[in-house]
């Protein structure tokens, strides 16, 4: 029997709106969904916790001082004062009993972007990791991330792969992520950098998976390990590989075009709902919760 994770996981595709008047980036590209810091304040309030103990863990960045501090600053703006940072920048660096202790109290975690390889092979096997893991599936625990902290959620990972090339053999890389959650793919800057056809390809070649698209500002929370609701401003896209019924990508060679037939595409704004294992789309969370009840009378 598989035990449901009674913590959340939150990916975030990216770029979420930080509070700064300055950014040109939502001055141009903000929607109607928009709203000031409105990720950062979910993340907080699934915490349950006025003021909850969040660790920033800056591990994937080449600038993890700058990152950190952009984050401090957000979460101020919010009356979070009980952010700390965790500059992890190497393996050596989980075994540092501050850190371990820091984790065991915490209310949650945010794994920041930048690479998200750096994550798998920094955290992978630790102590730490395994402290987390225990965390989110025994307790209301919650797990963040954004951009490549978000793609190192999943069991399989990408790594690499070009957009343009993406829907040539061989262009996506994969491999082993934090496995917080199984069956999912999970990549961010979706939108905007036009990674569609890197994650038909990571599916084609995984179709057990769903493929989880997120654009920037906007998010994915999963509960119970299964439930799904958009957050944010953008888009989420969810690529389905159970369906499908032909792929040449294991006849041709690297380099060569992919074909595949009956990949199904749902896209999700905020405030709609996903059941991963039903594989079933929900207008709003909301009606998905009725649907529950009603069946259960």
């Amino acid at each position: 029997m598989i035990n449901t994770p009674k913590g959340k996981l939150i990916a975030v595709g990216g770029a979420e709106n930080k509070g700064v008047e300055s950014d040109q980036l939502f001055k141009q590209y903000s929607n109607a969904n928009f709203a000031e810091l409105q990720v950062l304040r979910r993340i907080m309030k699934e915490m349950k916790s006025e003021n909850p103990h969040i660790e920033v863990i800056t591990t994937a960045s080449m600038i993890p001082e700058e990152v950190g501090a952009n984050y401090m600053d957000a979460f101020e703006k919010l009356n979070c004062t009980r952010v700390r940072l965790m500059p992890i920048k190497d393996r050596e660096d989980t075994n540092n009993p501050d850190f371990i202790e820091r984790i065991k109290k915490a209310d949650g975690v945010l794994f920041s972007g930048g690479n998200q390889l750096r994550l798998s092979m920094i955290f992978g096997g630790t102590e730490i990791m395994d402290i987390i893991h225990r965390r989110y599936e025994d307790e209301p625990f919650v797990i963040a991330g954004t951009s490549a902290g978000a793609m190192a959620m999943s069991n399989t990972m990408i790594y690499q792969g070009s957009s343009s090339e993406a829907l040539l053999k061989g262009e996506v890389k994969i491999t082993t992520g934090l496995a917080f959650i199984k069956d999912v793919i999970i990549d961010s800057h979706f939108v905007k950098r036009g990674r569609i056809g890197r994650l038909m390809q990571a599916v084609a070649t995984n179709p057990g998976c769903i493929g989880i698209g997120l654009g920037e500002d906007t998010g994915i929370l999963i509960s119970e390990g299964n439930k799904f609701e958009a957050i944010g401003s953008g888009l989420v896209i969810l690529v389905d590989g159970h369906g499908i019924k032909h792929t040449n990508i294991v006849e041709i060679s690297d380099g060569s075009p992919i074909s595949i037939e009956n990949l199904i595409v749902h896209v999700m704004a905020k405030g709609n709902g996903y059941k991963l294992k039903e594989r079933r789309f929900y207008t709003s969370v909301n009606k998905e919760e009725e649907a529950v009840q009603s069946q259960s009378l």
